[in-house]
């Protein structure tokens, strides 16, 4: 249960849900260094999971910025560079679908988040200590001496994670237009790796290729 004046980063989201309430949260708790972290690619039956981790300055301003799945194609395509160009670090993982059938989607996701921590803390040790916002309600496998939160609906409700979700969205888009040009009969290029009827059916017809999940059930298999 949150104190009297703090939001409730364990429980359900209050509403309304404004891009940006966790970051006012978090300054008035007297966190001054957020990073947050998202993933891409959880539910598609081929392709990596991609995951960003993003430091953002106190005075960010990236006009549009919210949840990808709020946004357009474009509008996460036109984000992109102006996130990467405001941030203070950024950095961007994924884990491939052997790997993916090994540990099972969750742990794979949460892993490919911890990667990208690992990455800023690699160009940046001195960030260290930032606050890390991780999207979901679970937490990410990182060291112990971390602060973590995290938080349902957070590429909803933090500027932060919402920088991360946009970059792992776009990375992963991006990475599939490019395995469409490899196996084109796959439709990547349309579904990026979803599951929806025609990529079931191609599937069906020529069989997965080594960018699918083997351990995804294929609708109508």
């Amino acid at each position: 249960m949150a104190r009297k004046g703090e939001l409730d980063l364990f429980g359900s989201a209050p509403s309304p849900i404004v891009c940006g309430q966790v970051e006012s949260w978090a300054r008035a708790q007297g966190y001054d260094l957020l990073l947050g972290l998202d993933e891409a690619g959880r539910g598609p039956l081929a392709g990596p999971v991609v995951a960003a981790a993003v430091i953002l300055p106190t005075d960010v301003a990236i006009e549009g910025l919210d949840d990808s799945k709020r946004l357009t194609e474009r509008q996460r395509e036109a984000l992109y560079e102006p996130i990467l160009q405001g941030a203070v670090a950024t950095s961007v993982m994924s884990v491939e679908a052997p790997v993916i059938d090994e540990m099972n989607i969750l742990r794979a996701s949460l892993h490919a988040m911890a990667l990208s921590w690992e990455g800023v803390m690699q160009e940046r040790p001195d960030l260290s200590h930032a606050l890390v916002l991780v999207d979901g309600n679970q937490r990410a496998p990182l060291p112990d001496h971390v602060e973590q939160r995290p938080i349902v609906k957070g590429d909803a409700r933090s500027l932060h994670i919402a920088a991360a979700s946009i970059l792992a969205k776009v990375t992963r888009d991006r990475l599939m237009l490019e395995h469409h040009e490899r196996w084109p009969v796959y439709g990547f290029d349309r579904h990026k790796g979803y599951p929806t009827a025609a990529h079931a059916a191609a599937i069906r017809e020529h069989g997965p290729c080594p960018i699918h999940r083997r351990s995804f059930r294929v609708p109508g298999s």
